[in-house]
């Protein structure tokens, strides 16, 4: 049936707009270590780029550091050189067999910067979100014109997918009101 197609690809592609917003809400730097801020950084390990979890193990053993552990120690230059090249702005101390990143306190024009680039961030989240119902509510009148749906499901699926860009949208919010509140923490 075109109706539960229609509805279950719309909620997949949001649930995935609003995956990708997390996931980029992690790499934002916010005055405490996480493991966040550093594993999906690139590292060139053989000749492919490879996310730096895949290579390394990554540790907090406080507030402050991050301490990177190489599988293989042979790639402890080519950590060092991804983390120096990342948009994160620490140089790593290498000891000849592991990193250490402090992090340092963050200023208030940086907190202020980072806050506003996180609601830019969720902005283009609820963009896609609003996208996707867009094309689901294109989708349903088509079918409706095909003679696939009636009035009546067309109506009910447009409900739906509002209530579904609703709830996406509030969960969007959630997560952007959690890391503001992270970044402006001192």
């Amino acid at each position: 049936m075109p109706y539960d197609d229609i509805y279950l690809d719309a909620t997949d592609k949001m649930e995935k707009a609003a995956e990708v917003l997390v996931n980029e809400l992690k790499g934002i730097r916010t005055g405490r270590a996480t493991p966040g801020l550093v594993e999906n950084i690139r590292v060139d390990y053989y000749g492919a780029p490879t996310p730096l979890k895949q290579v390394a193990a990554i540790s907090i053993p406080d507030a402050r550091l991050i301490v990177i552990k190489p599988f293989d120690m042979s790639s402890l230059g080519a950590i060092e050189k991804a983390i120096q090249k990342s948009e994160l702005g620490i140089n790593p101390a290498n000891d000849g067999k592991l990193l250490r990143l402090a992090i340092p306190p963050l200023s208030e024009d940086r907190r202020k910067q980072l806050a506003k680039m996180v609601k830019e961030i969720g902005e283009k989240a609820k963009v896609a979100i609003r996208n996707v119902r867009r094309e689901a509510i294109r989708s349903t009148d088509d079918e409706e014109k095909e003679g696939k749906l009636t009035e009546d499901q067309k109506m009910k699926l447009k409900e739906e997918l509002d209530k579904l860009t609703k709830d996406s949208e509030r969960k969007v919010e959630e997560g952007l009101e959690k890391k503001t509140k992270e970044i402006m923490e001192v």
